[in-house]
């Protein structure tokens, strides 16, 4: 089979305009093209749609997420093309890729096989500019925090105590901790900083949970930069930031319109990661598909403990979305290394280790159904080496569990292979749900975290030290206590040690640092060892990525 990047470059194109007229009511000018395959939405046609009636939304997560694949993306946009191959009107909303895991190990997030979504090096490269201008509104804060204490500091801002980091679209761990200012007085102040990569900035957090232009900056001006010396906070409005920072993300905010190789239309816009941040695409860019379609399907980032928990308690709690039904993605690899296999063995059948495995799928399906109330389907993202007898265990344990089991062959034949999965869901989409949060707004912050831990990931205990459990007192106290949660943890096991693989229970959390995102209206509660600048793998990505003698770019995936 052809790689990925082939397939992608051998796909008919269609003239974005050309299709948004034909797929859609969207005027030719509600669309500022770039180039001839992409588009931004005008976000005043946007408001025209207001009072027309949404569709049924889907959200596709996946199982922990494995070096095996699970293709979540893929399995996103191939149910999308299997909705219009059966004849619904369905569009699809995803998230750009981040260049750091693009030229790291990740790879690209613009599905794979006969599932993409084109053009595809555009995609996974800098698209249309979003990213550049999230990190330069970022950076232009971080700009005048420094700029305005060198010219005085009439607020008092106390230096060791500024939150506010620069970013950049890159693994670089060089710069997770610098000291900036050096080179004398005319250089600022000497003090501590550091970078983080774009996708875990408020800022893009913020891009993604606002609902419009005037949304946007009263986010940003509620941005809490740091501190006083009596610990009393500043804001980006304090700085008079928040302007100027709108400005830089007034066209960014328009929703991205591509296609999928089968030239159906997908919305790409935003991309915080779902390890540190809430892990979904912009609620703009979602809220209009609903508009435009009967089905909108989406994803929400790396496992269903950590992408879906946070559409449901964030993005859901802050935007009034309501998803139908869920797709629960999942390879007979990725199981059966949850089942202990190596990867270099995962190609021969293993029922054993199937069934060991099995027990990370069955608790998403549990945390789906019975901690958020909704309707689950699972979907086996087809592999050539997937044998009869591991699909019957993996259906007949699903069974079980109240989970239809479909297996889905997209990523070789597209949206015709994903047809059975495309019916089930439209039936699905029919029954009712008990759709509920994990938690209430008016729980203790510390009681939301012990929700998420003990419910979501079946910890036994969260431990906090006194400096910690001070931090959310006084959190509280400021009048934050209403927020939702954001855990930031590795993807890979329920727990935060990566290493455990498959459902482990009875484990401890441990919070090592407390952060508020006012703009982006949660708390983020980071555990383990994860990171918000991560560093590149000893044998990156970036190493395959190239030039061919014509110019063309090989090498993505």
């Amino acid at each position: 089979m052809p790689s990925n990047i082939d397939i992608a470059q051998a796909a008919k194109k269609r003239r974005i305009i050309d299709l948004v007229k034909e797929k859609t009511q969207i005027p030719d000018e509600a669309l500022e093209p770039f180039g001839h395959f992409k588009a931004k939405l005008s976000l005043d046609f946007i408001k025209t749609l207001n009072d027309k009636p949404d569709g049924k939304l889907i959200l596709v997560t996946a199982i922990s997420p494995t070096p095996a694949g699970e293709g979540k993306t893929t399995t996103t946009v191939g149910l999308g093309d299997a909705l219009n191959y059966i004849g619904k009107k369905a569009l699809i909303c995803l998230r750009e890729p981040s260049l750091g895991p693009v030229f790291g190990m990740k790879g690209g997030a613009a599905g794979g096989g006969y599932a993409q979504v084109v053009p595809m090096e555009d995609i996974n490269l800098h698209f249309t500019g979003d990213f550049n201008a999230i990190s330069l509104a970022n950076n232009l804060l971080a700009a005048i925090i420094d700029n305005h204490i060198f010219h005085g500091n009439t607020l008092n801002i106390d230096t060791r105590r500024i939150t506010w980091k620069r970013v950049m679209d890159m693994n670089d761990r060089a710069l997770r901790k610098i000291t900036i200012g050096q080179g004398g007085p005319g250089n600022g102040f000497v003090r501590e900083d550091g970078f983080d990569i774009v996708v875990a900035s408020e800022v893009m957090a913020i891009f993604c949970l606002s609902k419009n232009l005037e949304d946007l900056k009263d986010r940003l001006g509620k941005i809490v930069i740091g501190y006083t010396r009596d610990l009393q906070p500043i804001t980006a409005k304090d700085l008079n930031a928040h302007g100027a920072m709108t400005a830089l993300l007034k066209d960014a905010l328009a929703p991205n319109i591509v296609q999928t190789i089968e030239n159906n239309l997908a919305f790409i816009h935003g991309g915080p990661f779902a390890n540190i941040a809430h892990g979904c695409n912009s609620v703009i860019a979602t809220s209009t598909a609903l508009k435009l379609a009967d089905y909108v399907v989406t994803e929400a980032g790396f496992g269903a403990d950590l992408g879906a928990e946070k559409f449901i308690d964030i993005k859901c709690r802050k935007s009034g979305l309501r998803p139908s039904a869920v797709v629960l993605v999942a390879t007979i690899r990725a199981l059966k290394y949850h089942g202990g296999v190596e990867v270099r063995d995962l190609g021969r059948e293993n029922l054993t280790a199937l069934k060991a495995g099995l027990v990370n799928l069955e608790r998403h399906i549990d945390n789906i159904k019975n901690h958020f109330g909704l309707n689950c389907i699972v979907a086996i993202n087809h592999r050539i080496e997937d044998t009869q007898a591991e699909v019957d265990l993996l259906k007949s344990t699903a069974s079980h569990h109240g989970a239809e089991v479909i297996v889905a062959k997209h990523f070789a034949n597209g949206g015709k292979g994903a047809q059975e999965l495309a019916q089930a869901v439209v039936a699905l989409c029919e029954k009712p749900n008990n759709f509920k949060f994990l938690y209430q707004d008016n729980e203790h912050l510390i009681d939301k975290i012990k929700a998420i831990s003990t419910k979501i990931y079946g910890a036994s205990q969260v431990n906090a030290d006194k400096k910690i459990l001070e931090q959310l007192s006084n959190l509280e106290a400021s009048g934050f206590g209403h927020l939702p949660v954001c855990i930031a943890k590795t993807q890979y096991s329920f727990s935060t040690d990566p290493t455990l693989k498959g459902a482990p229970s009875n484990h401890t959390i441990v919070l090592r640092e407390i952060k508020l995102s006012a703009g982006a209206e949660f708390i983020i509660a980071i555990c383990g060892d994860i990171l918000t600048m991560p560093g590149l793998p000893k044998n990156p990505a970036a190493d395959q990525i190239d030039l061919d003698e014509d110019g063309k770019i090989v090498g993505l995936f």
